[in-house]
């Protein structure tokens, strides 16, 4: 079981500040909720005016960070999900608004912490917290606040957390089922990641190397600073000449690492992990390399993806201007923090931030309408039990919507099925 770590004073505290704030706790005629960004009142620009309002943040990668290319039609997709939530009735009296509390973290840990101390008051939960070392630098807060979250990361450690509402497998499952594909695949003999410092790339790299020793290849990890200037990334890919370079960075690098070593004779295979891809790359001097030598790794299927959950998707979306797999990803993420709410709103919990931490830890199934299986939202239970260790690859192909094409749906190699998930795989 996850370990909840909020004390009984803290909660008093918050329940205290939140009636200083003004909630008034009758939260449009479900009666007895007593958390900040609950009100009887409705929401701005309200679907249902007789409704009351649940506030939910989203601090995201907005502008001058790596993933600013994800983070605005994460944030964009999120806002559709709720729109379409509350056309539809909202939840339990309820509408949700996810944007009057949204915030860039411009993909630093320090602004992260900033801007969620800023809005924690008024906000019930998160629905994105972006950024695996962003998340981390409010780890605390979220724990000590009794605030629930939805990343928008990957981060194994997430598991271990009832706070955390993770949603697919993590970066280091996600490697695993990598380098086993390649060695069935191509029969590779050797491996390089390049990633990003901390939980990201190190996450990634521990699940590398865990199957490169369960297929007895050899095994390299060097770390790359975010920016286009990767010249000791690529120097590691040409002296190395690895069968198999993983990499865990934004698509700028990526952009940088792939033309570059192809271009200076590396003919090996490049596989990037989930963030590393962007519908951008394909107007990069790198797509000739990125035809003829990359995959993309992916949690679930690609926006052109045929699920009841990606119509209604893309429905709620509209002609968007470039379809992009972080609308994806915002979608998908929002499931989790709909059930959890439908739990708390319906069933016999306090109606406060404990007891919503409560309804979430007895979730053992969320709908994701087919984007992932059931059983990908069990969060009861031990970690290694409930891990959903399935990730899906992905060839480019410049005639899809985002880019790139499913040519391994849902799997799982042996080593991610056989591993023993005690504790998260890196912790910076």
């Amino acid at each position: 079981m996850k370990v909840h770590k909020s004390g009984v004073l803290l909660a008093a505290l918050a329940l205290l500040a939140a009636g200083c704030r003004g909630d008034d706790g009758d939260g449009g005629g479900d009666g007895g909720v007593d958390a900040p960004g609950v009100t009887s009142d409705a929401c701005p620009e309200a679907v249902n005016e007789d409704n009351g309002c649940i506030y939910l943040g989203q601090i995201s990668d907005l502008t001058a960070g790596p993933f600013a290319p994800l983070g605005v039609p994460i944030t964009d997709s999120q806002k559709a999900f709720w729109q379409k939530v509350n056309e539809d009735g909202g939840i339990g009296g309820y509408d949700i608004d996810v944007s009057e509390y949204v915030r860039d973290n411009l993909y630093n840990p320090e602004t992260h912490q900033q801007v969620y101390t800023e809005i924690e008051p008024d906000v019930l939960a998160l629905a994105q917290t972006l950024g695996s070392p962003t998340t981390f630098a409010i780890l605390p807060q979220l724990e000590s606040q009794e605030v629930i979250a939805a990343p928008a990361s990957w981060t194994s450690l997430w598991e271990f957390e009832e706070n955390i509402l993770e949603s697919g497998t993590n970066y280091c499952f996600e490697e695993m089922n990598i380098v086993d594909y390649m060695v069935e695949e191509q029969q590779i003999e050797s491996v390089l990641t390049l990633g990003f410092p901390g939980d990201y790339g190190g996450d990634g790299a521990a699940g590398g190397e865990i199957a490169a020793e369960a297929n007895d290849l050899d095994y390299q990890n060097v770390e790359t600073a975010p920016g286009p200037e990767q010249g000791t990334a690529i120097d590691a890919v040409v002296d190395q000449n690895p069968d198999l370079v993983i990499l865990a960075t934004s698509p700028t690098e990526a952009a940088a690492i792939v033309g570059e070593s192809a271009a200076r004779g590396y003919q090996g295979q490049f596989v990037g992990l989930g963030p590393t891809w962007n519908p951008a790359l394909l107007q990069t001097e790198a797509l000739p390399a990125l035809q003829a030598q990359y995959l993309a790794s992916g949690y679930w299927g690609t926006y052109g993806t045929d699920t009841p959950g990606h119509q209604a998707m893309r429905e709620a979306l509209g002609n968007v201007e470039q379809p992009n797999d972080g609308y994806t990803s915002g979608w998908v993420w929002s499931y989790a923090v709909k059930a959890a709410l439908e739990a708390w709103l319906d069933g016999d919990y306090d109606k406060t931030r404990e007891g919503l931490i409560e309804a979430v830890g007895e979730l053992e199934t969320v709908d994701y309408q087919g984007m992932l299986p059931e059983e990908a939202g069990n969060f009861v239970g031990d970690p290694n039990d409930t891990v959903f260790r399935q990730s899906l690859l992905s060839e480019v192909d410049p005639a899809a919507e985002t880019g790139i094409t499913v040519i391994e749906d849902f799997f799982s190699g042996p080593t991610a099925e056989e591993y023993d998930f005690q504790e998260a795989c890196y912790e910076g």
